[in-house]
């Protein structure tokens, strides 16, 4: 099967290692190695990781002044708006996504390929998949990661909310089947829709081949850090509030004097993590607090290697929509998670089994149930197995499989954007 995979969103470099940009290259590959022919059309090409197995069209988000002034016109926005970053943004992702069908039918025709597939990952301000599978004539399915207008009012700041939710009907309506990564993913979607039909929760998958446990990648690593077989409580992720790095500092901080050789290695960015660095070294354990910083994805296997066991430890939220590939990746890498009993969480962690769940917030539950896994490192050890095999099924090929079974049979009705 031929498949034209959509990525449209301008904050997302394939080549790049955001989580987002993985799950783009994970699944590409997947579908690849499952025998399919993909053509990627992405706005925003990035560096950092070897391209995916698919033709690459890169689309440029970026539209003329002319362009842009149209764009602020037909919003019936004074000419003056333009000076408002966001609105300037969002004026530049509508423009952009008028412009992707007739850029996209020009490539493809030059190059002879007739997608038999659309798949799309929903992007803020995007519909054009719609068009462009009605162009062909071909199925529609469509990828939803998060509540995007929610994420960017809340987060970012949204100037044109009802741009963003005519797009975002368009987007969902015009869906043969919508993959949504979480059971609250896809409840906003039947919210939107005003139905549940066609809506199939599958969550993140996980690359086996890499991130299966590479001992002698975790020593010449400990060695490297100076950590010996010191235990080492891990974290990889997003040093953003609501991921709870400072709480895990904190719990850290507390387990010391029961288990005075531990160390917290926390890898990854964010708008917190100077703040961490700063308490940590307030705390006086600078030495024993590891930020690496940013690390390339194909170093992460190794980094996880190196660590006794792993916390995700999202702080409270209303609405967990997450489905994590961290800690998919952290149970390949056989080490048991430590994660709040929330959302898609509950149903990957088997507490007990192969990580540790706790009330979501609860300091003192966290704080146990990491000091539970230290005080026993057998235990510590059966768990991370178990981990190792609940993972083997999330492989992302299964993940992908699964995904593109849902394709529909018979050839879909002609779609169109008012």
């Amino acid at each position: 099967m031929k498949i034209l995979y959509l990525n449209l969103d301008r904050g997302i470099p394939v080549l790049g290692d955001k989580g987002a940009s993985v799950h783009v290259r994970s699944f590409i590959s997947a579908a690849a190695a499952l025998g399919h022919e993909v053509l990627l059309a992405c706005a925003t090409l990035g560096e950092g990781n070897p391209p995916p197995p698919a033709r690459l069209l890169h689309i440029s988000g970026k539209p003329s002044s002319a362009r842009l002034a149209a764009e602020c016109a037909a919003a019936e926005l004074p000419p003056c708006a333009l000076e408002d970053p966001i609105i300037s943004r969002e004026l530049a992702s509508l423009a952009h996504d008028l412009s992707v069908p007739e850029k996209i039918h020009e490539a493809l025709a030059a190059i002879n390929f007739v997608p038999d597939l659309i798949y799309e990952r929903h992007a803020l301000f995007h519909c054009a998949g719609v068009d462009i599978a009605a162009h062909y004539n071909v199925p529609r399915l469509l990828e939803i990661n998060a509540p995007l207008i929610h994420e960017q009012r809340t987060f970012r700041g949204l100037r044109l909310e009802a741009q963003a939710k005519r797009t975002e009907h368009a987007s969902y309506h015009g869906a043969d089947a919508i993959i949504a990564v979480s059971g609250a993913v896809a409840e906003h979607a039947a919210a939107v829709l005003g139905h549940s039909r066609n809506i199939h929760v599958v969550p993140n998958g996980v690359d086996l081949t890499s991130f299966t446990e590479d001992a002698a990648a975790g020593i010449a690593l400990r060695q490297r850090l100076g950590l010996g077989a010191d235990p080492v409580i891990g974290f990889i992720g997003s040093f953003k509030p609501w991921h709870g790095v400072s709480f895990l500092l904190d719990i850290f901080a507390d387990l010391l004097p029961r288990f005075p050789d531990l160390h917290l290695l926390a890898a990854g960015e964010g708008p917190e993590r100077e703040a961490v660095q700063a308490r940590a070294a307030a705390l006086g354990l600078s030495t024993r607090v590891i930020l690496p910083g940013r690390l390339p994805h194909s170093e992460i296997p190794a980094w996880l290697s190196a660590m006794t066991l792993t916390a995700a430890p999202y702080l409270p939220q209303p609405d967990f929509y997450f489905s994590p590939m961290k800690i998919v990746e952290s149970l390949a890498a056989a080490r048991p998670v430590v994660a709040p009993d929330i959302g898609e969480i509950s149903t990957v962690i088997r507490h007990g089994q192969n990580g540790m769940l706790y009330p979501p917030g609860d300091a003192a539950q966290c704080r146990a149930a990491i000091a539970s896994l230290l005080a026993t490192p057998a235990a510590c050890t059966a768990m991370g197995a178990a981990a190792a095999r609940d993972a083997a099924q999330l492989g992302w090929e299964a993940v992908v499989g699964r995904i593109l079974g849902l394709v529909p049979a018979s050839t879909p009705a002609q779609l169109s954007v008012a």
